[in-house]
């Protein structure tokens, strides 16, 4: 396996098509992380907590998502791809790993599409016990001037398939020369895509505005991470947003050097122990 798996899977998504899914297994678990990978990622990048929680009795499932599997440049039908098909992996993750509670994992995007979830789809679901957002995509980190922003939602409609012009960010993702470069080796065969389409930039703009600012509905325990020298997710913002979620459900970690991928950073070791503290903490409040 290219990243360490231990075996393989399928799911069959809402658009028909079946992706492969990543299971790293435990052998006994008491508890699976359902991981959910980044914009232009794969679900492959999660091989490095994956094995570290594999070791202390954690299953960690993921899955290449709609516009990510294998291509160069991302284009997706729409946001609600992403919510559908997570909630099959939840549902193959029932059946696979019956009675065996929960952790939704969600980076940059992922975690975008994890508050959806938990706002919206997972919200009341039993077997989830929390969630673990890391530098969550609430709010781009490079300023983009209204007018552009409005001919980026006019170019969606009309060329959605365009090529968004952007400077590659690989190198501002982690300090980790090593996993720097297999994300290059990555975007080398289109493992990691390296392009995004209008419409998926203005779906992700849409499931921003969606939030409205806001988490005060939120109703799980979370495990956030925030990186401080990020480049791609507005960090200042998500801290905004954390503040309007009930305070008592939130553990909340900022690293001031870190880049964006705070699973791969130098610090990762350390972001691991605080956060297999809280997820045993939650397993026994279970």
């Amino acid at each position: 396996m290219r990243f360490s798996e231990d075996h393989l899977d399928v799911l069959t998504c809402s658009d028909s098509v079946q992706r492969p899914i990543h299971v790293w297994a435990a052998e006994q678990p008491k508890a699976v992380i359902l991981a959910i990978h980044g914009g232009l990622a794969h679900a492959g990048d999660y091989v490095t907590p994956a094995l570290y929680f594999r070791a202390r009795g954690f299953a960690t499932v993921s899955y290449d998502m709609v516009g990510h599997d294998r291509k160069r440049r991302v284009d997706i039908p729409s946001f609600e791809n992403f919510l559908a098909d997570t909630e099959l992996l939840l549902k193959w993750i029932k059946r696979k790993y019956p009675q065996l509670p929960v952790f939704v994992m969600g980076h940059s995007m992922g975690a975008l599409i994890a508050t959806h979830l938990g706002l919206g789809r997972f919200a009341k679901d039993p077997v989830i016990k929390g969630f673990v957002l890391s530098s969550p995509y609430y709010v781009n980190a490079i300023q983009v001037p209204a007018v552009l922003l409005k001919l980026s939602s006019v170019l969606s409609k009309l060329f959605p398939t365009m090529k968004v012009p952007m400077e590659s960010m690989t190198d501002m993702l982690t300090h980790d020369a090593t996993i720097t470069a297999r994300h290059h080796a990555d975007e080398l065969d289109d493992t990691r895509a390296s392009e995004a389409s209008f419409r998926f930039a203005a779906a992700l703009l849409g499931a921003q505005a969606a939030l409205k600012g806001t988490l005060a509905g939120w109703r799980q325990p979370v495990f956030a991470v925030l990186a401080g020298q990020d480049k791609l997710a507005n960090v200042s913002a998500s801290q905004a947003m954390f503040k309007t979620m009930p305070q008592h459900l939130l553990d909340l970690h900022v690293y001031a050097d870190n880049y964006h991928e705070n699973f791969n950073e130098t610090n990762r070791e350390e972001i691991y122990a605080s956060l297999l503290e809280w997820l045993e903490a939650r397993l026994l409040a279970a």
